[in-house]
């Protein structure tokens, strides 16, 4: 049991802290208040590799693993959640690429992603489905070489961005759901507006319309009838990223706590020396290292799957312990800062609002304790 970094993942860490620090940090109450993140911003992750840090040289990633994708995660999530949630999904659906396209697609659609010059979708929630594909209603009908993909997509990240788009559907012939690579603004793409959601700010959710789309049975992901297959994979190694980011919005509740209980006083005296705010500081650290060790070992697993059920099994408990661990850790903070937690001059105003949506991206809580529980169990 080796709990050391190599020296590649030291370094990667320190980089991703470094530019986190330097360029995220102080436009980070910026992209809180436009929802929008600076195109500079993007372009700077992607000279950085940190669009394909997981994924081979090969196909132009680096080629580090979702261990060292997990460090990286915590320390740009701690800056600004949501430049964690593009990272987060765009791995998530270039996760899908790697795993199941064929060598054409990935030559293809994977360098120019791992750059960060385009930034991928996963597009299979509808405004009807929930969790449940078999409530899928996108539709592809076979016209010769080609396949016209038509549907309503809800809450997908990345939407706005160029680049491909994992897209689910039914394929009417078969009546199975397919996976199809998708290019976005191609004819007959178009997206809405963003939703107004309470936190994450900067990582847009949009609604996804496909009326017409013309697209070739060579951008079919995996065959015909795998989409729920590819759907179980990729969500796993989805949550990593989502668990990623809720970890690094802890590092950085428990360092505003840590800071503003030093700095803030009461009767010239650190706030600090107050019993209850040791309390609140020692709990805040004690749920953070539970939690980090825990995300941290998600990656290692994500790298030597051997049993994908119990892949899945302990995605899902690291997503939802994480995700309900922050939530503590955020309260525990803004405790710390009494009435200006509750302002927006505070970073934990925002963290807080941004750790409330962990519980219900990636799949619900509950839905994380039934896949848990049912690998247990057997059921």
């Amino acid at each position: 049991m080796n709990f050391s970094f190599t020296k590649e993942q030291e370094l990667i860490q320190r980089m991703a802290k470094e530019y986190a620090e330097k360029n995220i940090d102080p436009v980070a109450q910026q992209i809180d208040i436009e929802n929008q993140i600076p195109a500079e911003i993007i372009e700077g992750l992607g000279e950085l590799d940190l669009f394909g840090i997981p994924f081979s040289d090969e196909y132009g990633g680096a080629g580090s693993g979702y261990a060292t994708y997990v460090l990286a995660m915590e320390q740009i999530a701690a800056a600004s959640s949501g430049v964690g949630m593009i990272i987060s999904a765009h791995t998530l659906g270039l996760g899908a690429i790697d795993a199941f396209g064929n060598e054409e697609q990935k030559k293809k659609y994977m360098p120019k992603s791992c750059k960060g010059e385009h930034i991928v979708s996963f597009a299979f929630t509808e405004p009807g489905t929930g969790s449940d594909p078999k409530q899928i209603t996108s539709t592809a009908r076979k016209e010769g070489d080609y396949y016209i993909l038509n549907g309503t997509k809800r809450f997908i990240t990345n939407a706005g961005y160029p680049g491909p788009i994992v897209f689910f559907a039914k394929e009417e012939e078969s009546g199975r759901v397919t996976g199809f690579i998708v290019e976005k603004f191609c004819e007959g793409y178009s997206i809405s507006e963003p939703w107004e959601k309470l936190g994450m700010h900067g990582g847009p959710l949009l609604d996804v319309y496909l009326k017409d789309v013309k697209v070739p049975a060579e951008n079919i992901l995996g065959a015909i009838g795998q989409g729920y297959p590819i759907l179980q994979y990729a969500i796993s190694y989805g949550k990593v990223g989502v668990s990623s980011a809720a970890l690094g919005g802890a590092l950085a509740a428990f360092n505003e706590a840590v800071k503003y209980a030093k700095e803030k006083t009461h009767r010239d005296q650190p706030i600090a020396k107050f019993q209850s705010t040791k309390l609140n500081i020692a709990t805040i650290a004690e749920k953070y290292e539970a939690i980090r060790w825990l995300t941290y070992r998600l990656g290692y697993l994500a790298d030597n799957v051997k049993d994908p059920v119990q892949f899945a099994k302990d995605a899902a408990l690291t997503k939802d312990f994480v995700c309900e661990q922050i939530v503590d850790i955020c309260k525990l903070a803004v405790s710390v800062h009494g009435s200006y937690g509750l302002m927006k001059d505070y970073k934990v105003e925002r963290l807080w609002r941004d750790a409330i949506m962990g519980l219900q991206i990636e799949g619900v809580s509950d839905m994380q304790k039934m896949i848990v529980a049912g690998v247990i169990l057997g059921m």
